[in-house]
């Protein structure tokens, strides 16, 4: 007997709040109710909105509603400014007797990966400093300072692991946004 007390305890605790949440008026059309009952009409308190404990059930009957969820990944790469004493030794592989360097098209596309230092140049240019050891001058477009990079830059990986003329923009930390037009490579000017 009082495992049955137990179980309906919960709805007698139901009760009271069943109560506060039925105007005074269904009340007394309740207890007309119970003296000439009317086939056709629904039972009392069930066409009126729900007290708040049996809210909460009906919510739970509801389907859920289902929201889109949105993922997604960027890696921002930092090509770091070069020392004067790499851009020294960099300079001194590329040719030893000379001062002057001519441009060779190397193509539009250069891996990121391989690349490990950047210096401002004259003429709009930065000069790219390869992991095996070539020296690349990438030309900014006509709007862009090369002085800006002086601190290196930021650029976004693409899908292929390429920096391509055109299409990546790199970023400079004071602020400044560009596209590079032509990559080329230095190489010692031939007499």
């Amino acid at each position: 007997m009082n495992s049955f007390a137990i179980l309906l305890s919960p709805l007698a605790l139901l009760l009271p709040a069943v109560a506060v949440g039925v105007p005074e008026s269904m009340v007394r059309q309740s207890e007309a109710a119970h003296t000439t009952p009317e086939p056709d009409s629904p039972p009392v308190g069930l066409d009126s909105p729900a007290a708040a404990p049996f809210r909460v059930l009906d919510d739970a009957r509801k389907p859920p509603t289902e929201n889109q969820v949105r993922i997604e990944q960027r890696v921002i790469i930092r090509i770091a400014p070069s020392s004067p004493r790499t851009v020294a030794r960099s300079m001194d592989r590329i040719a030893a007797d000379t001062d002057r360097f001519e441009e060779e098209r190397v193509g539009d596309c250069v891996p990121i990966g391989s690349i490990a230092a950047v210096q401002p140049a004259n003429n709009n240019r930065l000069l790219l400093f390869m992991r095996d050891r070539r020296v690349l001058s990438a030309a900014l477009e006509r709007s862009c300072n090369s002085e800006d990079y002086y601190l290196g830059f930021y650029v976004e990986r693409s899908g292929d692991g390429q920096l391509c003329t055109r299409r990546d923009k790199l970023q400079s930390r004071a602020g400044a946004s560009c596209h590079f037009t032509k990559l080329s490579r230095l190489v010692a000017e031939r007499d």
